[in-house]
């Protein structure tokens, strides 16, 4: 497989290093220097993987549509009007877009949208998300994506702590809580508190390789799929024909 990096911090410099030693090739590497690079380039590869950052996002886009690239995208902290980009997108080439790639955070998800069901009439849900001290956003997109998994209705209304909220806690609420400190990969803990007892589901990663990972097992599937807009549960469970 020959991949377009777009993007090469630490998540690019990582799937440059895994993909080469697993026999890929590097098309090209676009950041932030060369971004216009993407004007001019053509396609270059079998499929471009971004973890750029939001600000890259049009020219993305606009790369996608002119040359129907399949695209894997890794970028946190995009807007619901930024993410709709993705659908578009998905009328020219294959497109997916993930704020988690880890194969264990996939199961997570799928494992919630099978208890919350069943456990939210009676139960309180919160949502703990903890990461390292440099991340810029919070909170995370992984713990956006397991709300989702909750709540896919968005009948719950999200919390964001609970500072200066008196009175007891509403029974249509989810908390969300960020904590930041050190080097913490990542670990999401998804509580159900019912009465007089508590079930949690918590994924912890020891280092961003497992998001590299994933992100191309999914690359390499998603290259051989045809145009549209893909999540990860469909690559990996078989969901969007």
């Amino acid at each position: 497989m020959k991949i377009l990096l777009i993007g090469h911090g630490r998540m690019g410099q990582m799937i440059e290093r895994t993909a080469l030693a697993a026999g890929d090739s590097i098309g090209g590497v676009i950041d932030v220097g060369n971004l216009t690079d993407l004007e001019t380039i053509g396609r270059v590869a079998d499929i471009a993987i971004d973890f750029s950052a939001p600000a890259a996002l049009p020219a993305v886009a606009h790369y996608v549509r002119t040359t129907g690239t399949p695209l894997l995208s890794g970028v946190t902290g995009l807007s619901e009007a930024e993410l709709k980009l993705f659908d578009d997108m998905g009328r020219f080439a294959p497109v997916i877009h993930s704020a988690n790639y880890s194969l264990g955070v996939a199961v997570f998800r799928r494992a919630l949208e099978e208890v919350a069901g069943v456990l939210k009439p009676d139960f309180d849900i919160e949502i703990v998300e903890t990461h390292h001290n440099q991340k810029a956003d919070a909170p995370s997109g992984t713990a956006k994506l397991l709300l989702d998994a909750v709540d896919p209705d968005h009948a719950y209304k999200p919390v964001y702590g609970r500072y200066g909220r008196p009175g007891p806690r509403d029974q249509k609420e989810i908390g969300i809580h960020a904590l930041r400190g050190g080097t913490e990969a990542g670990t999401h803990t998804v509580s159900f508190f019912g009465p007089d007892e508590v079930f949690e589901i918590t994924h912890r990663a020891s280092s961003r390789q497992i998001f590299v990972n994933g992100a191309l097992r999914a690359a390499r599937q998603l290259a051989r799929m045809p145009k549209g807009r893909y999540e990860l549960q469909d690559l990996l469970f078989g969901g969007k024909k």
